[in-house]
């Protein structure tokens, strides 16, 4: 057994597919499904059970994968540990972020890292919460942009700054004219939500259920600009974040909620192993402040 053999592994195991696996690693299918046969014999145990149609580890097979994961997770530390002693603030780094801050906060990150940190080359990733848990967990990102709290012992956070809610209305909506907006304004009031798996969505389905409104269930977007755009169109109200917002803008107003006011913590999550620890720092004082 060997490093290369894992990460061969790894690659079936991620892409249920000996064919993918082999282009991944940029060897042959044959050559690729030799090694996993020898791999398997070598340990007395089926790792993958193969049909016709799909690839799917065994019982005792996922149990050697994450293995295999951790195995390659510490032997890309040690990489990092000697890169970093000679260059904390250089190499690539892969920074993920949900899609409601990715859109926004990625275009103004960009130059800033490009002219504070010239020798980091910045790989970016849009997924949702649950995704950017697991990547991280499993070393494919070094570090994630996601809204507090999180619940997970093998990560390590920092809170960044507070992105408050703004109540986002058409223009000729009834509440259009208030300058500020009450919990009690929102009853029976009919609000548009993400579709499952984004954080905010829960986020605004608490402020719903708290105050009875009501959420539009056949009605879901699958993202901000795709809700912006429906309130323009009169669909209904939405619940819309501070760093998402540019005024003025024709056909809609964003009104302000009276005390207390909703809002988001937003933080930087890494592994409480990762050996980039300076550059984590530089980076969350770069991303402190919302960028428009």
């Amino acid at each position: 057994m060997n490093l290369r053999d894992l990460r061969y592994l790894v690659a079936v195991a991620d892409l249920r597919s000996f064919i993918q696996a082999a282009d991944q690693c940029f060897i042959s299918q044959p050559t690729l499904s030799t090694q996993i046969k020898k791999l398997e014999e070598s340990l007395g145990v089926h790792i993958f059970e193969r049909t016709h149609k799909k690839i799917l580890p065994t019982e005792l097979g996922e149990q050697i994968i994450v293995s295999a994961r951790r195995i390659l997770l510490e032997i890309n530390t040690i990489q990092q540990i000697a890169a970093n002693a000679q260059d904390p603030l250089s190499g690539n780094f892969r920074l993920g972020a949900i899609p409601t801050l990715s859109t926004y906060i990625f275009p103004g990150l960009v130059p800033k890292i490009k002219q504070e940190l010239p020798k980091l080359r910045l790989i970016l990733i849009e997924e949702k919460t649950d995704n950017l848990i697991t990547q991280l967990r499993e070393g494919q990102l070094d570090a994630a942009l996601m809204a507090l709290p999180i619940q997970d012992n093998y990560l390590d956070s920092r809170k960044l700054f507070e992105d408050e809610f703004f109540l986002a209305v058409a223009s000729d909506h009834p509440l259009a004219k208030r300058n500020r907006i009450a919990y009690p304004d929102l009853f029976q009031q009919q609000i548009l939500l993400l579709d499952e798996g984004h954080c905010l969505r829960g986020q605004a389905l608490r402020i719903c259920q708290i105050n009875h409104a009501e959420d539009l269930q056949d009605v879901r977007a699958t993202g901000l600009e795709t809700l912006r755009q429906m309130v323009k169109a009169g669909t209904g109200i939405t619940f819309m974040p501070k760093i998402a917002i540019h005024e003025p803008e024709d056909g809609i107003r964003y009104i302000a909620f009276e005390e207390p006011v909703p809002k988001r913590t937003i933080g930087l999550f890494w592994r409480k192993t990762s050996a980039r620890n300076v550059l984590l720092d530089r980076l969350s004082e770069l991303i402190s402040i919302p960028h428009p």
